[in-house]
């Protein structure tokens, strides 16, 4: 365990409580489970999948949260801490079903639970910073910076149900449960499922990077150990209750691929294209053919948009333990990529 979580368990005392954990198997939600496990509390999970293996103070719970028949009665039971990790990022038929109907299931449970045991659970929710949405009139080019006051603008199906499920979370709170948001950017780190970064670092490695739009575009990621960092800090921590908090190690395009291109020994072409020479074909392309395959989104390396950590860090003190570009090491030496020149 980190030495910034140890400070945020040893002052703000989790142990002999309750952590209930949906998502338990994700990407996050294993990191999360992976640290618990080290502080003596019990832990209970909701999980889909049978026979993976946990720490030995898990509690296992198999169900999905979609089926309506689902109870959640003894896996709620007692809760004093409660993760919701769960989330849906491929099928959208799921996503409404995971992200609304799982999510006023859980509210029912422990709204249930408050009532019956009388005392007051901390619903620590697992959000986006998808919920903002992208530049007004998709001006990507245009520099921003989003705050948790900022107004949310979700475009596609996962944003929309991540925070419709946050709002409902808000609402339902009252005399029942408090609760905190966490808004993360891009997480990335060793055994992320998401291809992205993986993609973007093989690129990088063939020598065939340019950069496109203007100097200084900005690159959201957050490593999951500052992720995972986060929550226990929140479960431990009192000021955090009832308030949105947004999680990115913003850094530039040109400092992230240069710490990759340092890593791995290579060059990127001495190119830097004009977005909209790129983005006017690329539209006319997906309104042809994006039915039927995938178009590349460039508009990533050409966003200015900075997503402020300044709340988290005053109010709680948070502080970054893998920040970026550097924590990109990690998922080279996992990638185990050799310099193809």
């Amino acid at each position: 365990m980190n030495e910034s979580i140890h400070k945020a368990t040893d002052n703000f005392n989790l142990n002999g409580k309750i952590i209930c954990v949906t998502g338990g198997n994700g990407f996050i939600g294993k990191k999360l489970i992976e640290e618990l496990s080290k502080i003596k509390c019990r832990i209970k999970i909701l999980t889909r999948k049978k026979g993976n293996k946990f720490p030995n103070n898990v509690e296992i719970f198999i169900g999905d949260l979609t089926d309506p028949e689902l109870s959640l009665t003894k896996f709620i039971a007692d809760c004093d801490i409660f993760f919701h990790c769960a989330g849906e990022i491929k099928d959208e038929a799921r996503m409404r079903l995971l992200h609304i109907s799982g999510t006023k299931k859980l509210i029912n449970s422990i709204q249930s639970e408050s009532t019956l045991s009388k005392k007051m659970v901390h619903w620590v929710q697992l959000s986006s910073c998808g919920a903002y949405g992208p530049p007004p009139n998709n001006n990507v080019q245009i520099k921003r910076v989003i705050t948790e006051s900022s107004n949310t603008n979700p475009i596609n199906e996962y944003e929309k149900t991540k925070t419709e499920s946050d709002e409902l979370i808000i609402a339902s709170s009252v005399n029942n449960f408090s609760y905190t948001i966490l808004r993360p950017s891009n997480v990335i780190g060793a055994s992320m499922t998401n291809q992205s970064i993986r993609k973007l670092i093989r690129l990088v490695n063939s020598g065939r990077f340019f950069f496109i739009g203007k100097k200084n575009a900005i690159a959201t990621y957050i490593h999951v150990d500052d992720v995972v960092n986060a929550m226990i800090l929140i479960a431990s921590n009192s000021k955090s209750r009832n308030e949105i908090f947004n999680l990115s190690n913003d850094c530039s395009w040109e400092a992230l691929i240069s710490q990759i291109t340092s890593i791995l020994d290579v060059k990127i072409l001495p190119l830097r294209v004009p977005y909209k020479l790129i983005h006017i074909p690329l539209y006319i392309l997906k309104l042809i053919i994006g039915r039927f395959i995938h178009i590349p989104q460039f508009a990533i390396f050409a966003y200015r948009t900075n997503y402020s950590t300044q709340k988290i860090e005053s109010c709680l003190n948070f502080k970054f333990t893998k920040p970026m570009p550097n924590s990109i090491d990690d998922l080279i030496e996992e990638m185990k990529i050799v310099p193809l020149r």
